[in-house]
C-alpha cells in the first residue's frame, strides 16, 4: 500500500498540534498542582451530576487512556476533590463521586483552559471548526 505524502504531512500536523495543546493546557493546570489527566478526570465526574462512576468507567472516557486511573483517583482523593466508596452492588469495585471542592476547583480550572483556547478559537470561523471536526471523523472511520 502507497501512502500519500499529503496524508503523512495531515497525520504529523494532527499529532504535533495534540500534543501542543496538551503541554499548554497542563502548564495552565500546573499552578493549580492538577494534571491534564487529573482535570479530565474532573470534568468526566462533574459530567456524571452526582452520580457515582468507577475507575474502569473513568478509564474508558478519558481522552488519554491511561492505566493509572487508581493513582489519579488517588490523588485528586488526597486533595479532596474526589470522594470513592465501596460499590453496594460489586463490593470488588469503587464508586467516585465529586466532591464541592472539586466543583469548585474545576470551574476555576475550567476558566483558565477556556482562557487558553480563546484566542485560538478566534482563529477559526464556525464553518472551519466543522470541517476539523467532520475530516477528523472521517479520518477515524467514524460516522457522525
Amino acid at each position: 500500500m502507497n501512502v500519500n505524502t499529503n496524508y503523512l504531512k495531515a497525520i504529523h500536523q494532527i499529532i504535533r498540534t495534540g500534543h501542543w495543546i496538551t503541554d499548554m493546557v497542563s502548564q495552565e493546570l500546573k499552578e493549580f498542582g492538577i494534571t491534564e489527566p487529573q482535570f479530565n478526570v474532573l470534568r468526566i465526574l462533574h459530567g456524571r451530576k452526582g452520580l457515582p462512576i468507577t475507575v474502569q468507567e473513568i478509564q474508558e472516557r478519558m481522552v488519554q487512556r491511561t492505566s493509572n486511573v487508581t493513582r489519579i483517583v488517588d490523588k485528586l482523593l488526597d486533595k479532596g476533590f474526589v470522594d470513592r466508596r465501596e460499590c453496594p452492588m460489586n463490593r470488588r469495585k469503587m464508586d467516585v463521586t465529586i466532591t464541592p471542592e472539586g466543583v469548585n476547583m474545576l470551574a476555576i480550572l475550567g476558566k483558565r483552559v477556556y482562557q487558553f483556547h480563546g484566542p485560538m478559537a478566534q482563529n477559526l470561523t464556525e464553518d472551519d471548526a466543522q470541517t476539523i471536526s467532520k475530516l477528523i471523523i472521517k479520518l477515524k472511520g467514524e460516522s457522525e
